[in-house]
């Protein structure tokens, strides 16, 4: 048997002890995930059903391929909303149609995914900030919240930015349907309560545990009210919109292409930008989740390994009726605090599924569309990261315009611009504060260290100028280094040395070797002599044949205080700053 063909190592070390936790949490995380993946394909313009789909295939594969034992794939807000905003062109055809495309965009993201862990590019997550990550996140939870509004009220609102469902709103607010309203604005006060504040109120008189499971399990009984009371008021009749029809069997294998080739071409090409942006977006929600969950149990996780399972997931789902899915937040919670050990419990989860889709699933077709909006109205409240906005407040700048700028982005020019917008402000400040690197003038304090003389009580010396570098020396920065320490060396008229510390220094190229050089130059007329100090052993290996310290004026000192006890043994006359 190949390699590729072995059972995954989960499997074949599988510890029997874990067989209870991992059916228990299967149980609970099936049972508890449907009225979820429900709303996130209706959220998708989809079918409801098709959540379901893109619930059982995938996560087969996951548990197969992916990194993570616990990690929870399947249909999220931010994906659905993703995958609407990319067909809000197709959104006219018949609804198998729309499947398929939405298939297909499934297909083209794993294939990304895919194609990025076999060049193992798991470390381009490493480039998109907390700032735009929180941003965007938060900006698209807006945007969903405020789409499911038209299924609370009962009005047909459209658009893809928060201006275009605005105008929508006041255009079609005389359409309001009062009942679907009465029926939306009940549903969002219970699911909201439920998340919010009835564990707090049960953990009076009930343990922590079984207060949590209530309130995980209230969701589900939620609906079945709901289907319960449409029945008996006939809601349709009056005018409610409901599911209507949900085909009771499995996913069946589906070619997810047009009939042409022409036609399949054509939807790659208008289809790869959208599929890459929801790749990136999938991977690091899914991947941070994933790693977080790993760190806490102390296992290993490999980011490429991630990548592979969750392109694999969506191909192969592709192909089984699925659109794109990742790895959740709250699916991942609720599947890890119910104990599950290992993936097998996503494959009980699965169980689950098609016994309901089995066994239950025409009796959803009462459902109002307005219950189903309301709890991802309130799921999606608890996606606006507003705590990372006001911890970087506190601490990063650059942080908080990147978040900003994402979020607004986003509510104002669509999901793909807030992207771009967001990582574009990230590199941007990345690149101001490469170019402003912190420079201090340190002095020797009475422990034998050589500190900042703004932060520490130091001996300085008339003759010797000490400079710290905390920052690589590259061609943006090289030019606003050289006028620090002209400027310094100017405020000590009498230095004969000038010592640059480079201890945090990895990397001098070839413009900053050159503005060096110069410096010295200039400092060998002034009868100035420039040398270097804590310098890394691969920079030093890197330099020893330059121009630069072929020609340097100075010495290279292992040390600072080496430096300082060699060039004041030399100087005849010295005396310390006052």
């Amino acid at each position: 048997m190949t390699q590729s063909f072995q059972l995954p190592l989960w499997l074949r070390r599988y510890d029997r002890r874990c067989l209870s936790q991992d059916i228990i949490a299967g149980l609970v995380v099936g049972i508890i995930v449907i009225p979820q993946s429900l709303g996130y394909a209706a959220l998708a313009g989809l079918p409801p059903v098709y959540g379901l789909y893109s619930a059982i295939v995938p996560v087969l594969v996951y548990a197969w391929v992916g990194a993570s034992n616990v990690n929870a794939v399947g249909p999220v807000a931010v994906t659905a909303i993703m995958t609407a905003h990319a067909l809000q062109g197709y959104q006219h055809l018949p609804p198998e149609q729309y499947a398929l495309l939405a298939a297909f965009l499934a297909l083209l993201m794993g294939a990304l995914l895919w194609l990025a862990s076999l060049f193992r590019l798991g470390w381009i997550t490493r480039f998109i900030s907390q700032g735009v990550t929180a941003g965007f996140v938060t900006g698209a939870s807006i945007l969903v919240f405020i789409s499911q509004i038209k299924f609370l009220i009962g009005a047909n609102l459209s658009g893809s930015t928060i201006i275009d469902y605005t105008l929508s709103f006041i255009n079609r607010i005389h359409t309001l349907h009062l009942p679907t309203l009465m029926v939306g604005a009940l549903a969002f006060g219970l699911f909201f309560i439920n998340r919010y504040y009835l564990k707090r109120w049960l953990a009076h008189w009930l343990t922590l545990k079984t207060a949590q499971f209530i309130v995980r399990l209230l969701p589900l009984i939620i609906m079945i009210a709901a289907v319960a009371f449409s029945l008996i008021l006939d809601f349709q009749q009056n005018g409610i919109a409901v599911i209507e029809y949900v085909p009771a069997k499995l996913p069946h294998f589906v070619l997810p292409f047009s009939d042409g080739l022409h036609d399949v071409l054509s939807q790659i090409l208008h289809l790869l930008p959208a599929a890459a942006l929801i790749a990136l977006i999938a991977f690091v929600s899914s991947n941070s989740v994933a790693a977080s969950c790993a760190r806490k149990r102390q296992e290993h996780f490999d980011t490429n390994q991630e990548l592979k399972g969750l392109g694999w997931a969506n191909m192969i789902g592709a192909f089984f009726q699925s659109f794109p899915v990742v790895g959740g937040f709250s699916r991942t919670a609720v599947n890890a605090d119910a104990g599950a050990q290992t993936p097998l419990a996503g494959i009980i989860s699965v169980g689950v599924m098609a016994a309901f889709l089995l066994l239950l699933a025409g009796y959803l077709e009462p459902l109002p569309y307005a219950v189903l909006a309301a709890n991802i109205m309130v799921a999606i409240l608890s996606m606006m990261d507003w705590d990372t906005l006001k911890r970087a407040a506190r601490s990063d700048k650059t942080d908080v315009a990147a978040f900003l700028t994402a979020c607004s982005g986003v509510l104002l020019f669509g999901l793909n611009t807030g992207l771009v917008l967001g990582v574009l402000v990230s590199f941007a400040g990345l690149i101001w504060q490469s170019s402003h690197p912190h420079l201090t003038v340190v002095g020797h304090t009475s422990d034998g260290h050589f500190r900042s003389i703004t932060r520490y009580p130091t001996t300085q010396y008339s003759n010797l100028l000490i400079i710290r570098i905390d920052e690589s020396i590259f061609y943006g920065n090289a030019q606003p280094i050289r006028h620090y320490l002209e400027r310094t060396l100017a405020a000590q008229p009498d230095c004969k040395h000038l010592i640059l510390m480079l201890s945090a220094v990895n990397n001098i190229d070839l413009t900053a070797q050159e503005m060096l050089l110069l410096l010295n130059y200039d400092l060998k007329k002034q009868n100035i002599s420039l040398h270097f100090s804590d310098i890394k052993e691969p920079l030093a290996d890197k330099l020893q044949h330059s121009v630069m310290m072929k020609n340097l004026s100075g010495s290279l000192f292992v040390s600072t205080a080496e430096a300082v006890d060699t060039l004041l043994k030399e100087e005849s006359v010295w005396s310390p700053m006052i």
